[in-house]
């Protein structure tokens, strides 16, 4: 089992950055893929991004591409989701995912709570 708390959304204007966290717990953090998701009212959840457990492979959804960058700290059993150049868009619910040892990062196994960013214009 891995336990993923996420911490850092808010509020923001358009343009604006912000900085997600996840904390694992439960495995070592250098044997599970983590990665971010999100979720708008009304349409479906969708991947953002992922990052393999060693670091040395991350994964992008086009639409974020050079605007967020994902890393991780396995000293701290955590990863981070940099949101840059934010859109209203951007607006959702962001879970943070993970999985053992999985790659692609599109389908992973445990969830965190989720963490509010809404982007306003």
């Amino acid at each position: 089992q891995v336990q993923l708390v996420e911490s850092g959304g808010g509020m923001v204007q358009a343009g604006g950055s912000l900085r997600l966290s996840c904390a694992a717990s439960g495995r070592a953090s250098s044997t599970i893929t983590m990665g971010w998701f999100r979720q708008a009212p009304g349409k479906e959840r969708e991947f953002v991004a992922g990052i393999m457990w060693s670091g040395a492979s991350t994964d992008y959804a086009d639409s974020v591409k050079g605007r967020f960058t994902i890393s991780r700290d396995n000293s701290e059993n955590t990863v981070y989701l940099q949101m840059n150049s934010l859109k209203p868009e951007d607006t959702a619910v962001y879970y943070c995912a993970a999985g053992v040892f999985t790659w692609p990062p599109r389908r992973l196994d445990y969830w965190g709570q989720g963490t509010q960013v809404t982007v306003s214009s």
